[in-house]
């Protein structure tokens, strides 16, 4: 494992504070985007009034996107930079293990899920380790679709990974996940996946470990630029949540809830 470079521009809004919340951002060539969204991000962080830090891992960017992030470094926003391109997954482990908060929020760059959505999620971290933000149970509120055909296949591969016992999770792929720190910075070094498939590696070791993890409905809509390629990507993903599954044995104790159960 490669490790990143050291953060830029470490605020001193939060330093030698106890954190309360860590926001991890995985961001690769996000430069267009990503200024706007954390425009929405840290308003709404620094009227919770409580210490946080914003971690956003550049991944092996070929944009602005480091120098972007940087220019919010006095308001609690640390940089991390991958030297090469990784994927979501890699810099997700990265930015967790940097991370320092009691609790660890990961999101995604365009902000699909609306920050304010933390408070349906941070209930249930009471006696759950990961609760994951789902854009299909009951409470969820989709306001702008995907393309039928990016829909579709999100809902085989869902079918897929349930069929071969990852748990009877309805969307595992939702960007927005809130854990428990100390077992967000326990669980994130032992994953392998690097790539987009690296949530059904999360969800799964959760449960091998008897954590209970809870899907939450959360509001989503969709960003008309991805970073996911359906027809390139989908082989990468079947392959790794093959080894997932076929590499180790699930534990005995899992827990699965919905908040609807």
């Amino acid at each position: 494992m490669t490790d990143p470079s050291p953060r830029a521009g470490a605020s001193p809004v939060n330093a030698a504070k106890d954190i309360d919340l860590s926001v991890v951002i995985p961001a690769f060539n996000e430069a267009s985007r990503l200024g706007d969204s954390l425009e929405l991000l840290l308003p709404y962080l620094e009227r919770r009034q409580k210490p946080f830090e914003v971690l956003v891992v550049d991944d092996g960017s070929a944009d602005a996107t480091s120098e972007v992030a940087a220019q919010y470094a006095h308001r609690g926003v640390w940089v991390l930079e991958l030297s090469r391109n990784r994927g979501k997954g890699a810099a997700l482990r990265h930015g967790v293990v940097a991370s320092s908060g009691r609790k660890v929020l990961l999101c995604d760059a365009d902000m699909s899920t609306p920050i304010e959505e933390i408070e349906r999620l941070e209930p249930w971290l009471k006696d759950a380790r990961l609760v994951l933000g789902s854009r299909d149970v009951a409470d969820a509120r989709v306001e702008l679709h995907q393309p039928w055909h990016r829909e579709l296949m999100g809902k085989v591969f869902n079918l897929f990974i349930r069929a071969l016992g990852f748990g009877q999770f309805r969307d595992t792929q939702c960007g927005f996940k809130l854990m428990d720190g100390a077992a967000a910075r326990e669980l994130f070094p032992q994953l392998t996946v690097e790539r987009f498939a690296y949530d059904v590696e999360l969800v799964w070791e959760a449960q091998r470990r008897g954590w209970r993890v809870v899907e939450v409905g959360v509001a989503w809509r969709d960003s008309p630029v991805s970073r996911v390629r359906p027809w390139s990507d989908a082989p990468q993903m079947i392959r790794d949540v093959l080894r997932v599954r076929f590499r180790r044995r699930p534990a005995t104790a899992q827990r699965v809830d919905t908040a609807a159960s």
